[in-house]
């Protein structure tokens, strides 16, 4: 029988005859599949949208150990990765643009930490006074996510960068990427001479009072936010 349909992270009927297509069939060894694929999609997705642990999904939903199992292999074939690469192609199609970006932005974001991250993966921001992890991501001019990097709160970001623009250059051809100023410095000269890629800094108007909107930069925040 079909669940209903009923949390905002459950995937429209349009949504699903999209990805549907991309999912691998995974079975596991002597046991026929018990529930819809789409079940299991909307589940995990329940899990990244709210936050919580395996073990408090919803009955409704299969088993919780049936999901993660089933999200534990396709994490170790790449499904998700995939399946984000293929759905950026289309949007950018669909923009006019070209499938694959050739420029980029990039920002980091502390977060607090939940009390069963262990202390070797964080770390403290003393700027923003945030016990946790620190992530960098990259994503094309429309604001869409093209590289994730997830280190401790205590990296600078000028050194957490760096990681995160290897990613992008071997991932992408993204070489020209704008940053605001905590990007600034040494970078700048790392990245032309190491990766052929143009860190450009986009810098604050020295007019400015307050919050302003950066055509260059605003749609990184966005995705972060």
């Amino acid at each position: 029988m079909e669940r209903q349909r009923r949390y905002p992270s459950d995937l429209t009927d349009a949504q699903w005859e999209i990805v549907e297509p991309m999912l691998p069939l995974i079975k596991s060894p002597g046991r026929i599949p018990k529930h819809p694929r789409r079940a299991i999609v909307d589940a995990i997705l329940y899990v990244v949208r709210s936050g919580c642990w395996w073990r408090q999904l919803p009955v409704d939903f299969p088993p919780w150990q049936t999901v993660y199992w089933q999200f534990q292999q396709w994490e170790k074939r790449r499904v998700t990765e995939r399946i984000l690469e293929e759905l950026r192609e289309q949007v950018r199609l669909a923009e006019g643009r070209e499938p694959e970006p050739s420029a980029g932005i990039i920002d980091s974001q502390s977060v607090k930490a939940a009390d069963t991250v262990g202390r070797d993966s964080r770390g403290y921001d003393a700027g923003k006074r945030i016990n946790g992890r620190k992530r960098f991501i990259v994503t094309d001019t429309l604001g869409l996510l093209v590289v994730v990097c997830v280190m401790a709160a205590s990296w600078q970001d000028r050194d957490g960068a760096k990681t995160t623009l290897l990613s992008a250059y071997l991932a992408t051809p993204i070489r020209h990427v704008f940053a605001d100023q905590g990007f600034a410095g040494r970078l700048v000269d790392w990245a032309q001479a190491t990766l052929q890629t143009t860190v450009e800094i986009v810098r604050k108007p020295a007019e400015q009072r307050g919050f302003a909107v950066h055509p260059k930069r605003w749609v990184v925040e966005r995705s972060l936010a």
